[in-house]
């Protein structure tokens, strides 16, 4: 009689411990205020200032925290995209939104509606490309200086070994450079591995220079892609389609995507909707802060129940039933 109670609470016990990732939400907000902090990077090396804006919760305890770099699409500005900073700076993050001079807002504001077209097409270049690309490692360069100087405001707050990069659009292939894509037609190297985890927003593969398995398929950091069925872009002509093609060109391991049914290219941001355009769909944004939320606990904090909710059901339970998941 003792060993079946014994046999049945094992069996109890396990399918528990099985099914626990229900306690772990990443959608939580821990019980303490987000206060933003304006700085600027400068990098002496191309004479070049780098605006940031950093969210941090004011519980002003000195243990240091991991940090989220993030960077903004073609016409953005550090500003954009706040509900992502004010969420992942509630869960304990440093969140530092950087702005990219020559291919932010001042490019186009000001300007009538053909010129700012005009300016955005000439701003998604090359050249720019390369300036965001290293915008990146000079402002981690920043912030480890910063986190040593006992007068900063950011002194000892940051954890340099835990630190994620994150962007939208254009900040998107900033963000697949220096986080390990390939570009075999440049032969440079632009990865930067201080960088342990990546969250990518409208993910796209080049229209040029090579065979996308050769850009992505040695790709070693984990990478969790975001786009939406409806997820084209205004500039340069990149269709759902394309956005898709990166996925599948990912060696296994750590790798995810989800795909928003009926989501567009403006669905990761806060952007007005113009009149013709459908109301958004509340669920998304949801989403995206559960699913950035659950890959952040799990490859900067080490968190295990945060891992076990993102590979487990818990997913699909913020999920809608049309949205697409998949991991490997």
């Amino acid at each position: 009689m003792i060993k079946r109670f014994a046999i049945a609470y094992i069996i109890i016990a396990a399918f528990f411990f099985a099914n626990y990732s229900f306690a772990y939400d990443p959608l939580e907000i821990n019980n303490v205020n987000v206060r933003t902090l304006e700085l600027s990077a400068f990098d002496a090396q191309r004479q070049r200032e780098i605006p940031i804006l950093v969210y941090m919760g004011d519980d002003w305890s000195k243990t240091s925290k991991p940090v989220i770099l993030f960077s903004h699409g073609l016409g953005g500005s550090r500003y954009n995209s706040a509900y992502l900073g004010k969420h992942w700076a509630s869960r304990g993050y440093i969140a530092v939104f950087l702005q990219h001079i020559g291919s932010d807002e001042s490019v186009w504001k000001g300007k009538g509606l053909l010129r700012k077209i005009f300016s955005l097409k000439k701003a998604a270049s090359g050249e720019n490309f390369k300036l965001r690309v290293f915008d990146v490692p000079a402002v981690l360069d920043q912030l480890s200086i910063w986190n040593s100087q006992r007068s900063h405001p950011l002194y000892g707050m940051l954890d340099m070994n835990g630190v994620g990069m994150s962007g939208h659009s254009f900040g998107a292939i900033t963000t697949q450079a220096v986080s390990g894509q390939k570009f075999p037609s440049l032969g440079v190297n632009f990865t930067d591995r201080r960088i342990k985890a990546a969250a990518i927003f409208s993910p796209s593969k080049p229209k040029y220079g090579g065979s996308i398995d050769g850009m992505f398929g040695s790709v070693s950091t984990p990478w969790l892609l975001m786009t939406g069925t409806h997820d084209d872009s205004p500039i340069g002509k990149i269709t759902p389609e394309s956005r898709l093609a990166v996925y599948p060109a990912l060696p296994s391991g750590d790798k995810y995507e989800i795909v928003l049914n009926n989501a567009n290219h403006f669905v990761f941001t806060e952007r007005s909707l113009r009149k013709k355009e459908k109301a958004r769909n509340p669920n998304h944004h949801r989403v995206i802060l559960a699913l950035s939320t659950a890959f952040w606990d799990s490859y900067l904090k080490g968190n295990f129940e945060a891992y076990r909710w993102l590979n487990g059901s818990g997913p699909l339970n913020v999920m809608e039933s049309a949205d697409r998941w998949q991991k490997k």
